[in-house]
């Protein structure tokens, strides 16, 4: 695990020439945290599993820009997040982009119903990852984190802490990155 940490955390100092270029003006407000990279980094091929219990990778999602949401039950600025990242997939999810939540160690399916119900959750599928295994091998440390995946499968971008993923200047930077 200290390998994938020490790798993420040089390729997360070096900034992106191009992408930075095209991300620069469009980082503001919370949208300030996202951190870009020198070389996209390929992600990760371990698997996760829906609430039946079947097997998904991230390369499913290949040919779409990829909101990759990690999150827990009990994490106050997930819950937060949460209902942003429910409206921008309704409102641009399908061919060109998805959101993808995945809750990362111990949260127990009737918690996460719960917790989309409350929430007004309706658009965002439940995944699983309930030993870390995938948050672990992309070096998520806290929660939660959110990773940007471009169309080829590679990461471009992360924001460490809850955004409002539907706010002017997320859906800003979403939209460059379809624009790709």
């Amino acid at each position: 695990m200290l390998r994938f940490l020490v790798l993420y955390l040089a390729l997360s100092l070096g900034a992106n020439a191009a992408l930075a270029a095209d991300l620069a003006p469009l980082k503001q407000g919370e949208m300030k945290k996202l951190v870009t990279y020198e070389e996209p980094i390929a992600t990760s091929e371990v698997p996760f599993v829906d609430p039946q219990g079947a097997e998904h990778s991230l390369a499913e999602y290949r040919g779409k820009v990829v909101v990759l949401n990690f999150w827990a039950t009990w994490c106050a600025p997930c819950r937060e997040e949460m209902p942003s990242l429910d409206r921008l997939q309704a409102r641009l999810g399908g061919a060109d982009m998805q959101v993808v939540t995945v809750a990362t160690g111990r949260n127990s399916l009737p918690q996460i119903e719960k917790f989309f119900a409350e929430a007004g959750v309706s658009q965002l599928p439940v995944l699983l990852d309930d030993r870390q295994a995938l948050a672990r091998s992309m070096g998520v440390l806290g929660l939660p984190v959110t990773v940007l995946i471009d169309r080829d499968g590679r990461e471009v971008a992360r924001l460490i802490g809850g955004a409002e993923w539907d706010s002017p200047e997320a859906l800003a930077v979403i939209d460059a990155l379809t624009a790709r």
